[in-house]
Order: structure tokens, then C-alpha cells, then sequence
């Protein structure tokens, strides 16, 4: 055999660390080493080799060989039966190394146009992706044109206020606006008019409902929201006809406060607010009620008031209204009316009545006349009146290019009668016109008054 090969018949000289045969007693060096008297035994842990020598391709296969066969036994053990393929969700291995430990989460679901985020170095800070930016509000001046349509002027036999429409047949008003009236008549924003009957009302949180028989398609309405989610600082729109003639005004403002009067909650607001302006709506930046406009401290800056829009919520569905919470107590507020009047505006209220009750007596003289008037035409006038445009024909007494014709002979003191009663009728009205103006009643006011009973005429002031 070899002297390289490993086998029990050789041993390695100590002294020049040759292999010489167990049974030679001189190695080639010259030393004596002896000779082995029992060569099939295995030498001492003296004599052995060291593992380096050892080590061989053929120990290197069987070990090799040894390790695939336990591989295979290993393989074949029986063990539990695995769960079905299908119920067995996908799972993605996540190194939690800190504890040294294999966690197994479900690997969630992507799209298929979905992209795999890079991984995150070890000690990096993972930056959150940004969130979806909010939907934006329209621009105010879109939203007070869309809800503009929505908003009314409500005239009664004592006065103007503002209402807004909730729904196609129905608006919502004060009841200090429509006062003890049944029935009331609204200005559309086109200034169509239509009559409405007060279908309930809540003197208590002074809000009044409106019914309208004949309700117009694609009529805008104003959702009511809540004043309890308003906040202190939050902007708010006021629409209404201000000064009762200028209609579909509008302001802006924040809520100041959420007070209470008695069971009413109210919001306080800076929006400028003036008589006529009542009734309508106080908005918050999206176009809804947040409370319909009541009062206001005259003379005081920025101290207007809106009665909660849950108070009308309630009323319109036939409910009890809600006493909410105060949020902000004012016992200073219960005794604060529907409207605080300063003492020229209780004149002008004052006026505004007195001409009312004036040009009606005037109306029931003027239908008289009328009557009169159309005898004489009759029985002593030949010739054509030009009456385009007027309430009454008799108006062309006061225009000599109206009159285009003769008086029959013998008709001439009828004919001085008739002007003598026109005449007082002109000035009747003349003068309870000039009593209004004296009240402080604005000139759209009067003007509108007089056409309201069919006094008005520029001719008067000839």
C-alpha cells in the first residue's frame, strides 16, 4: 500500500516522520524504532496521526453519503397533514430583529397597476405618504348666486321683512315680519310676486311658517343645518332686504357667540344687519342655515342676533322645539324683544303705520271716484283721454296733454266738481306722503306704499 494511503499496516517514524511498515525495525533515517510485534491493532492515541493527515476523498463520500441518507429518512417521517392549498393565505416573512424572532403576517392584497414601495434602511424613519388633500368650498361669490333665487322680501299691511324658501312651497320667516296677518305677500328676487298664507308660527322663538299654493319649478331652496356645530369665529353670509327696499342684500361676518334667551338659542353675529333683514338667513361659508336672522341692539355695532335653525327644523316638523343647552348665558338677553328699536326708528314704524292706514281710506275714495268719473266721461265729455299707464283715468285731469277732447256744453260745473274731488284726492295723498318722509319712512317705502294701492303718480307733484 502507498505510503500516502491511511492503513493499519504502517506506522510514522517519530524522529523524520516518515510511514514505515509496522514489522521494520530501522527506519531509513538510521533511527530504531523497533518492530511492531501486533500490527492489526490500532495504534496508540500516542502513535496517532493528526487529524489534518486524515482527512481523505473516501471519508469525505461516506460522510457525505451518511448525510443524505438521514436526509431522506428525515423526509419520509410521517406528520400532519397540511391545510388545503386554498385556505392557506398568502404570507410574507417580516424579521423582527430586535427579538431575533420570525413573525408571519398575511401579505395584504395589491391592484395590479399597483407599485411595490422600496424597502426602508435599517435605522431610517419611514415617511408617511402624504394624505388626500380636503374638497375644497366653492368661491362665496358661487355660493351667494346659487342661493340668492332662494331669498324672499315679505310685505304685509305693517311693514317688509326678508324669508328664504326651504323647500319648493315652503319659506321661513319671523313672526314679527308677518305680525298678525294670515296671509302675507313675497317678492322674488325677479320681482315677481306671489301671496302666502302662514301655515304656523312660534312666537316664542319668533319663527313663522310660509305656504305658497302655486310653487314655481327649480325653485332654489336653503337647507337648514345647526347652530350647535357652529363655532365661535366661523364665517357667516346675512342675506335680506335691508332697509325693507333694498332687496337680496348680502354681508358678511363671523358668529361672535352662541347665547341664550330663555328656551332660544341664538347665535350672535358682526354681519351687518339692518330692518328689512329679518326673516332671512344667516349662512355659513357652503350655503346653509345655520339660523334665520331676528334682531339686533340699533345704534349698536356689530350686535346682531339669529334664532337657532334646530328651533325652525322642529316647528316644520311638527315637534316640540328644542330647548338646547346654553352655551353662553345672558340673562340680559331675555328681556331683548324681537327687535330693539331706537326711538327713531319707533317713529318710523309709527309713520309707516299711519300711512298705511291713510292710503287704504284713500284707495276706497279713489274707486269712488272712478265711478264718477266714468258718468261724466259719459254724459259731458266728447273727445280721447290718454291713459296709458295709469291706475286711475282720472289721473289725466292733472296732464293737460292727457285731455284730447272738449266739455259738452251745459257740463261745466259737473266738470269743476269732478277736478275739485280729484284735486282733494291728490292731495290727500300728496300729504300723507309728505307725513311719512317727515317720520323718517325711506322713499322707496313710500313710493312702494302708494303703488301698492294704486296712488302713485308723477303727476301729482305737477
Amino acid at each position: 500500500m502507498p505510503e500516502t494511503e491511511s492503513s493499519g499496516f504502517s506506522r510514522v517514524c517519530s524522529f523524520c516522520g516518515r510511514r514505515v511498515p509496522r514489522k521494520v525495525a530501522v527506519c531509513r533515517c538510521g533511527a530504531e524504532i523497533g518492530e511492531d510485534q501486533n500490527p492489526l491493532e490500532t495504534p496508540t492515541p500516542a502513535a496517532q496521526p493528526a487529524p489534518s493527515s486524515i482527512s481523505s476523498p473516501a471519508v469525505l463520500i461516506v460522510v457525505a453519503l451518511v448525510t443524505v441518507a438521514l436526509g431522506a429518512f428525515w423526509m419520509k417521517r410521517p406528520g400532519p397533514s397540511p391545510a388545503p392549498r386554498a385556505a392557506v393565505p398568502a404570507l410574507v416573512r417580516a424579521i423582527d430583529e430586535s427579538a431575533d424572532s420570525t413573525l408571519l403576517t398575511p401579505a395584504p392584497a395589491l391592484p395590479a397597476d399597483a407599485s411595490v414601495p422600496a424597502p426602508v434602511p435599517s435605522g431610517a424613519v419611514a415617511v408617511p405618504p402624504p394624505l388626500p388633500a380636503a374638497p375644497s368650498l366653492p368661491s362665496l361669490e358661487d355660493v351667494v348666486s346659487r342661493i340668492m333665487p332662494a331669498v324672499v322680501l315679505v310685505e304685509t299691511s305693517s311693514g317688509r321683512g326678508s324669508g328664504f324658501f326651504v323647500s319648493a312651497d315652503t319659506l321661513i320667516t319671523n313672526v314679527h315680519v308677518v305680525g298678525a296677518n294670515s296671509s302675507v305677500t313675497i317678492r322674488r328676487m325677479g320681482g315677481a310676486t306671489a301671496p302666502a298664507r302662514v301655515a304656523a308660527s312660534s312666537p316664542e322663538f319668533d319663527i313663522a311658517v310660509l305656504k305658497i299654493s302655486s310653487p314655481e319649478a327649480g325653485q332654489a331652496v336653503i337647507s337648514l343645518g345647526s347652530a350647535l356645530n357652529a363655532r365661535v369665529g366661523q364665517d357667516v353670509i346675512a342675506i335680506g332686504s335691508a332697509l325693507g327696499t333694498l332687496q337680496n342684500t348680502v354681508t358678511r361676518g363671523i358668529i361672535s357667540a352662541l347665547r341664550q334667551s330663555g328656551s332660544a338659542t341664538l347665535i350672535q353675529t358682526d354681519a351687518a344687519v339692518n330692518p328689512g333683514n329679518s326673516g332671512g338667513p344667516l349662512l355659513d361659508r357652503a350655503g346653509v342655515a345655520l339660523g334665520i336672522t331676528t334682531m339686533g341692539y340699533s345704534g349698536r355695532q356689530g350686535l346682531n342676533f339669529a334664532v337657532a335653525a334646530e328651533h325652525a327644523k322642529a316647528l316644520l316638523e311638527g315637534r316640540p322645539v328644542p330647548v338646547a343647552a346654553p352655551v353662553n348665558r345672558g340673562d340680559d338677553l331675555r328681556a331683548l324683544s324681537p327687535t330693539v328699536p331706537s326711538a327713531a326708528e319707533q317713529v318710523r314704524t309709527a309713520g309707516a303705520q299711519v300711512l298705511e292706514q291713510a292710503l287704504t281710506q284713500l284707495a276706497r275714495q279713489s274707486q269712488v271716484m272712478d265711478d264718477y268719473w266714468a258718468r261724466f266721461r259719459k254724459a259731458c265729455y266728447e273727445g280721447r283721454v290718454v291713459s296709458a299707464g295709469l291706475d286711475h283715468e282720472w289721473f289725466a285731469l292733472f296732464d293737460d296733454r292727457a285731455m284730447q277732447g272738449a266739455v259738452a256744453p251745459g257740463c261745466g260745473a259737473t266738470f269743476a266738481d269732478v277736478r275739485k274731488r280729484a284735486t282733494d284726492l291728490r292731495d290727500a295723498v300728496i300729504a300723507a306722503d309728505e307725513a311719512a318722509r317727515r317720520a323718517g319712512i325711506y322713499p322707496g317705502v313710500r313710493r312702494d306704499t302708494r303703488r301698492k294701492y294704486r296712488l302713485d303718480y308723477p303727476g301729482f307733484d305737477r
